[in-house]
């Protein structure tokens, strides 16, 4: 009996022993250890997907301040265009008037008693056109000029040798530019190379 209990003590002093004691401590640090190192991964791991959706995000924003910009920019362009031509209606309804003018001077012109008139008339023209010059409205080229049917309307040709072949002849109604833009053409008579006739004689 004295033995068993011996026995038993001898055992439980092996088992307690400070070298399976100190293999213990190992074991539960190394275990504290792989934890330590899973959490950091994990948290490695998240910053990384942070750090991406951060980067994504900027470039969204970027990519809509862009858009931003260039629509700012379409608006504007929009913006100068329309006020650029806004009053092209009103020069539409202020030609009619400069014909009239147009058409009283060279009636005047033909009588010699009106003179006062004429250069009144001519005088209103003037400023008129003046007026007109100030919203960047000018009148096209045309007579003696080679006929372009960009600018130029032809209501008939004349038979002539004395211009050269698709000249405007006569301007039977000024055209007009609002800055680049053509708001009426010009109304004009367009040459054409006569036709000589040769007589043969038998």
């Amino acid at each position: 009996m004295a033995k068993e209990d011996k026995k038993k003590k001898e055992d439980k002093k092996i088992k307690d022993s400070p070298e399976k004691t100190s293999k213990k401590i190992e074991s539960g640090e190394n275990a504290d250890i792989d934890t330590a190192d899973k959490v950091e991964k994990i948290e490695n791991d998240e910053i990384s997907i942070l750090k991406e959706q951060l980067a994504a995000e900027k470039d969204r924003l970027l990519r809509l301040s862009a858009e931003f910009e260039n629509y700012k920019k379409r608006k504007q362009r929009e913006i100068d265009e329309f006020k650029k031509f806004a009053n092209e209606t009103i020069f539409r309804q202020i030609l009619p008037v400069v014909d009239n003018l147009e058409r009283a001077i060279a009636s005047a012109e033909t009588n010699s008693d009106e003179g006062a008139l004429l250069e009144g008339v001519k005088l209103i023209h003037k400023e008129i056109l003046k007026l007109l010059e100030m919203f960047n409205v000018k009148v096209i080229k045309a007579g003696n000029e080679p006929f372009d049917p960009n600018f130029h309307q032809a209501v008939t040709r004349h038979e002539t040798d004395e211009f050269p072949e698709n000249t405007v002849t006569t301007v039977l109604q000024n055209g007009y530019l609002l800055h680049d833009r053509l708001i009426r053409p010009a109304m004009v008579v367009v040459s054409k190379k006569a036709e000589n006739e040769k007589i043969i004689e038998n």
